[in-house]
């Protein structure tokens, strides 16, 4: 069996591939971090946004200390996820269940781009419209 020895300006440039390539990934992901909010002043977490190879938007959030939705002033059943698009449109994405010890994780893929991330105290999952904003993010820059 041959092995081959990559010489030093070969191996120079593969090494810079490999640092390009994981920069132009990284490039395509976002992290964005929750405000501090009034409604539930402990929580905190962030979303990362990535856009995959079919133009979609991969959407990853992370929340501790999110206090229980049934302890609300009104007390609400769920927490909802919502997002602005950049055409100015809201949708929902989902239900986010927070853990009995206080931690929340969602994930969901998007055909639209997210310019916002929001979540809302809600009596119903399927509600069409949010109610009062819990926790947001900031407009996402590009």
């Amino acid at each position: 069996m041959k092995t081959f020895k990559i010489s030093g300006i070969k191996n120079m440039i593969f090494g810079i591939s490999i640092v390009m390539m994981m920069v132009s990934l990284g490039a395509c992901s976002k992290k964005v971090v929750f405000l501090p909010s009034s409604v539930v002043p402990a929580a905190e977490g962030h979303v990362k946004v990535k856009k995959d190879g079919n133009d979609n938007y991969a959407i990853s959030l992370k929340v501790s200390n999110l206090a229980e939705v049934d302890k609300m002033q009104p007390p609400k059943k769920t927490y909802v996820v919502w997002m602005e698009t950049d055409r100015g449109l809201t949708r929902n994405l989902g239900q986010v269940i927070s853990s009995k010890n206080l931690n929340a994780n969602f994930d969901t893929v998007s055909s639209h781009k997210p310019v916002m991330i929001f979540l809302t105290a809600e009596d119903n999952e399927n509600v069409q419209h949010p109610g009062d904003v819990v926790l947001s993010t900031a407009k996402f820059r590009d």
